[in-house]
């Protein structure tokens, strides 16, 4: 590449380390209700775990087939329980469902509290087994910490939102607040599901799946290290250089189609001190 040297010039280098053996599950994606390929990975899982309590859940279920990564099942006779908190959106879900007795529905917000309104709550209100098929998380904020109060259930298989704009070897997770709409990095929900006794087996653009250790040996995923299993091309980098000038490459809004972000909007010092002291002859003083 010719680089013209009276231009700055940055931009990422990417890598793809992902590995074929260890990516299998994630290239059978296949929408049917879903968004990014959930209903294929689902399928594929199954066929070689083998279904067994046939029940799944799914919260901010909206209209029970609207990007669901549960309606497919719905539609194989599987049990159902769907949680929705908007009563307008409610009813549609009622409409989806009406004469479906398979189908477990819920007009309730999931929350934290264990004797009012967190996830175990409301399932334990349910016949849903403790160990069932297919757990679904997908709420745009408090995801991680969601699963992260699960203490009685489990689910043999775990389908959870990540933000794929943080890199894969940052830490992240959003307080626990539903006004908060950040979510969590991919490598906290890894670290968080080998806490609770899970392995990472698939990834989409946006969902992670997560499979209980009693079972992942069946899948024949050597590798499902983070870098073995997904590419996260959607991250950004900010640096900066001795003038403490911040420098951004390739920071968007991408769910509002903003494709670049000025990087004076995050300058943190005024512009007439971004200046490096040694570079202009202004050696400082030895501490």
């Amino acid at each position: 590449m010719l680089v013209d040297p009276q231009k700055r010039v940055s931009e990422i280098r990417r890598v793809d380390q992902t590995k074929l053996e260890s990516t299998y599950i994630s290239r059978s994606g296949f929408n049917e209700f879903s968004q990014y390929g959930e209903d294929g990975v689902i399928k594929k899982i199954f066929s070689i775990l083998k279904e067994d309590s046939r029940w799944s859940v799914e919260f901010g279920a909206w209209d029970g087939k609207y990007l669901s990564n549960t309606h497919a099942l719905m539609r194989q006779g599987w049990d159902g329980v769907f949680i929705e908190g908007n009563t307008e959106r409610f009813k549609d879900l009622q409409a989806t469902y009406s004469g479906n007795s398979k189908a477990h529905m819920i007009c309730g917000m999931v929350d934290f509290d264990p004797e009012k309104n967190s996830l175990e709550y409301y399932l334990s209100k349910t016949a849903i087994p403790l160990k069932f098929d297919l757990l679904s998380i997908d709420i745009d904020g408090n995801d991680w910490h969601i699963w992260n109060s699960m203490t009685k259930y489990r689910p043999r298989v775990v389908v959870i939102e990540f933000n794929p704009t943080v890199p894969n070897d940052v830490f992240f997770t959003q307080e626990r607040d539903f006004s908060i709409n950040m979510g969590c990095s991919l490598l906290a929900l890894v670290e968080l599901g080998k806490d609770k006794g899970y392995e990472l087996c698939a990834v989409t653009n946006s969902n992670a799946f997560f499979v209980v250790d009693e079972e992942f040996g069946k899948l024949g995923i050597k590798d499902n290290s983070i870098p073995a299993m997904y590419h996260d091309f959607q991250s950004a980098r900010i640096f900066t250089g001795p003038a403490s000038e911040i420098v951004t490459v390739e920071l968007i809004l991408f769910w509002y189609g903003v494709t670049k972000v000025p990087p004076d909007l995050l300058q943190v010092l005024p512009k007439d001190q971004i200046r490096y002291g040694d570079a202009l002859g202004l050696a400082r003083k030895p501490d």
